[in-house]
């Protein structure tokens, strides 16, 4: 066998990985290597803690060293070496230190076992407690400490009592308080909210806004009485209040104003009936003053009465085109032609409730919520007026003024100073200008969603300002086309509605004023959305490289609109060989019109006089592009097919 030659055997693991199972077809599912962690703790759990620990080796290692001592007195030096050597190295299992501390605790707990056995059983050792001689009953220290602990709690039992009495005095003398308030204080509670005056034996009070500067002649003057019709000496029922009020007969019950703006023609209908400073009724709440609701009920009635006389006095005193009419608690005017504005006012008692006026409900309509606001700050400048620092002339020939403007003689007022300071608006004119203003922006907005819900090509969008003023709104109106918002944005429009007329400022900056008919801003926008098609047509000619050879907004030629004028534009392809002429107008709608090579138009007539085959590159006639059967969402997109099909191909 020594002379065969050798062979060299590649060996190598079966796997590197465990097989865990094997399918059906033949695949094999392979156990993934363990971590360290995971290795680490598989290894110490091979760790067999039954051994001996490394002092018992040492015994039997120190054993075996005695026994070779005595076969020979040479080798005890080498032996020592050893034995030092072994002694200083390190420990071979990791969790050599751990299965140490357990051994030795388990030591302990033997010894402490043993030794709790034989305290127990009582067989080895018996342990007797120390004889102490016994106190008397009297010094019994659990006695002591029982009766300490009953004295402490009987102190906090006691404590705790009499804050219980006290809490529950207090709170039965609040609820009495609360039932039988006297009158002294239910007066000052009065004086707190409402001005108060004594007149003899009599308390008055004034409900009037003379001291804010009012001048209606209402005294609006309340009487403050004592409650007597209740006997104490029954039960007091919780709304009992020892004080009463006693108000005027004719400010008794609610009252408010009702205004209504009515349109006959059908385009807008009416706009709406809203009804101002309308209470809800009072509902009255146990322990709260029911002379505050009734105090306020009636001052707000003396509001309204002041409010509508003087609505009432400027309608007779005020002269306009058409008259306003005043008859009884109604005033009826006519801001615009066809157009009603009704104020009114409604007073109910409580005793004369007539069911229509329960079962009525308010309709809030958009824009008259803020009557109510306008018309306190109105009758609030209307009072301050009279509160102003100018003093009247005295005498009458002087010149209004301070004093000491009056003295200076060269800068006291003329008599256009003096007509510009008593020339001021009235209540009930200003109040038209705001019925006016809501009546032209509801109109507004009517046309311009009938337009945007009519008219699908171009879109129409209306953006609507959240700040306006009583007497002026503002509308941006953008007309675009679908999908081409990015290269259309020619036509946007300001709208400024005031009261008689409506102000369109354009993109460049031109103004337009429109009266207050809707036919005339229709017609407007119409005009606008039949010139964005060819503005459209204008921007996509750039985009596609196409050339502009004319553009006009207002065409002479060709039938005539009823509405504003039609638009037209034409435009040629990169090389010139097509063009594309398109007319749209208001009414008559787009035309299209195609002029194709005269190469392409087999049906001309052959000239004589055009003999040379170079003008044969030249257009010829225009033909109409049946429109309707183009496909595409909208005109611009139609458009762009048309140009895309002319279009030369570059290649």
């Amino acid at each position: 066998m020594s002379g065969v030659r050798a062979v060299r055997i590649s060996i190598e693991s079966a796997c590197e990985k465990q097989v865990q199972e094997v399918g059906l077809d033949g695949t094999e599912t392979y156990l993934q290597p363990l971590s360290m962690s995971q290795n680490l703790a598989r290894l110490a759990q091979r760790i067999d803690f039954s051994q001996g620990s490394g002092s018992e080796e040492e015994e039997a290692a120190g054993a075996e060293g005695d026994a070779q001592d005595w076969a020979g007195a040479g080798s005890s030096a080498d032996q020592d070496d050893e034995e030092g050597l072994v002694k200083f190295q390190p420990s071979l299992w990791p969790w050599d230190s751990v299965r140490n501390n357990l051994r030795s605790a388990l030591t302990e707990m033997c010894v402490l076992y043993d030794v709790l056995s034989i305290v127990r059983d009582k067989k080895f050792m018996t342990l007797d407690p120390v004889s102490q001689d016994a106190l008397p009953p009297k010094q019994n220290p659990q006695t002591l400490q029982l009766i300490s602990k009953k004295k402490s709690l009987a102190g906090a039992a006691q404590i705790l009592l009499k804050g219980a009495e006290r809490l529950t005095k207090s709170v039965t003398e609040n609820q009495e308080n609360k039932l039988q308030r006297d009158f002294n204080s239910e007066l000052l509670r009065l004086r707190q909210h409402w001005k108060l005056r004594k007149v003899g034996d009599k308390i008055l009070g004034d409900l009037s806004y003379r001291s804010a500067g009012s001048l209606f002649p209402h005294h609006g003057t309340f009487e403050v009485i004592k409650n007597t019709d209740i006997d104490l000496d029954k039960k007091i029922p919780e709304d009992y209040c020892p004080l009463d009020v006693q108000i005027p007969s004719d400010l008794e019950g609610s009252a408010y104003i009702r205004v209504s703006i009515q349109k006959q023609a059908p385009d807008i209908g009416d706009l709406g009936t809203v009804n101002l400073f309308k209470r809800p009724l009072p509902k009255s709440k146990p322990g709260s003053p029911h002379w505050q609701t009734k105090l306020e009920a009636a001052q707000n009635v003396l509001l309204c009465k002041e409010i509508f006389a003087q609505l009432s006095r400027e309608a007779v005193q005020i002269k306009s085109q058409i008259p306003h009419i005043v008859v009884k608690n109604q005033i009826i005017s006519q801001p615009f032609p066809s157009l009603q504005l009704s104020i009114s006012l409604c007073h109910s008692s409580n005793d004369k409730k007539s069911p229509k006026s329960t079962t009525e409900k308010q309709s809030p309509e958009d824009h008259l919520y803020v009557l109510e606001h306008n018309l306190h700050l109105l009758i609030r400048e209307f009072h301050k007026q009279t509160l102003s620092s100018i003093m009247m002339p005295h005498p009458a020939s002087a010149p209004f003024g301070h004093k000491r403007m009056r003295l200076s003689g060269p800068q006291a007022f003329d008599k256009n100073e003096i007509n510009s300071i008593q020339s001021s608006e009235g209540l009930l004119e200003k109040i038209i200008k705001q019925a006016k203003h809501i009546f032209l922006r509801s109109r507004t907005a009517a046309t311009i969603d009938s337009l945007a819900s009519r008219i699908e090509d171009p879109q129409i969008q209306a953006h609507w300002s959240n700040i306006n003023d009583v007497y002026e709104s503002s509308v941006k109106v953008l007309i675009t086309s679908q999908g081409y918002e990015q290269i259309c944005k020619s036509i946007q429009l300001q709208l400024n509605i005031g009261v008689e007329q409506i102000r369109v400022v354009h993109r460049d900056g031109r103004v337009i004023t429109l009266s207050h008919e809707g036919q005339e801003l229709q017609d407007f926008l119409l005009s606008q959305m039949s010139q964005h098609q060819v503005h459209a047509v204008q921007q996509l000619a750039k985009v596609m490289g196409w050339q502009v050879l004319s553009f006009s907004n207002h065409v002479g030629l060709g039938p005539v609109e009823s509405i504003g004028n039609a638009s037209a534009i034409t435009v040629a392809s990169p090389n010139g060989d097509y063009a594309i002429s398109v007319r749209n107008g208001p009414e008559s709608g787009s035309k299209i019109m195609v002029q194709f090579p005269r190469n392409q138009c087999k049906d001309l007539p052959k000239s004589d006089v055009l003999q040379d085959s170079k003008w044969n590159h030249l257009r010829g006639p225009f033909k109409e592009v049946q429109w309707n059967k183009m496909e595409g969402r909208n005109f611009v997109y139609k458009m762009e097919l048309l140009m895309s099909a002319l279009s030369p191909c570059l290649l």
